[in-house]
């Protein structure tokens, strides 16, 4: 028997609404949604998930906006300790902490107040920490492609620390190297040495 394929307009239009489906979740809960404390959580819900996921409807080049600069200057560049918060997709728990970047330029640099906000393009998004970390070096590489770049994530998991293991200590380190910093020890070294922070995240 063939499948019934049904497009994406015909999904649409029988698709429940973000707040009834809330709804739905607190009842499924046991939870009464028309009492006081919940009358006005399905439109909270949603707004804060609409905010939190808006990055897969961000452009990158509308977001760097032509903040690229020509300079002779190839020294590495180091943001470090830029704040992240993203909702992982296995339990929709959030995770958060802190992401340092550094390339090493080719001709051209991107100014710094960027490079924070290509961060949230990719975390604002459903992630796991692993993907995340690639995805942030793979878009710089791609933007201005300097002769390197490495990004680090030092990050707690709620979904570690509420429930599963319930290790409350515990942080995960994700890193994502290319070219020279991939090539060579020396590179790799300098920026891990200059982002060891004796801070807890």
């Amino acid at each position: 028997m063939p499948k019934t394929v049904t497009n994406s307009k015909e999904r649409s239009s029988v698709a429940v609404p973000f707040r009834e489906l809330i709804r739905g979740l607190l009842v499924q809960l046991g939870e009464d949604p028309d009492r006081e404390g919940l009358r006005q959580t399905p439109r909270r819900v949603e707004q804060a998930l609409r905010y939190l996921t808006e990055g897969y409807h961000q452009d990158l080049d509308k977001l760097l906006n032509g903040a690229l600069y020509s300079v002779c200057y190839d020294e590495m560049v180091i943001v470090k300790d830029i704040e992240v918060f993203s909702l992982c997709e296995h339990h929709l728990l959030p995770f958060f902490g802190k992401a340092h970047i550094a390339y090493v330029p080719n001709k051209k640099v991107i100014g710094l107040s960027k490079i924070p906000r290509l961060v949230d393009v990719f975390a604002r998004r459903l992630q796991i920490q692993e993907r995340l970390t690639s995805q942030i070096a793979q878009a710089i590489e791609q933007k201005i492609q300097p002769q390197g770049v490495g990004v680090v994530i030092e990050a707690r998991h709620l979904c570690m620390m509420m429930r599963g293991v319930e290790k409350q200590h515990s942080r995960a380190v994700t890193s994502a190297m290319l070219g020279v910093f991939r090539d060579s020890n020396q590179t790799r070294d300098e920026f891990l040495s200059l982002i060891r922070n004796k801070d807890e995240v």
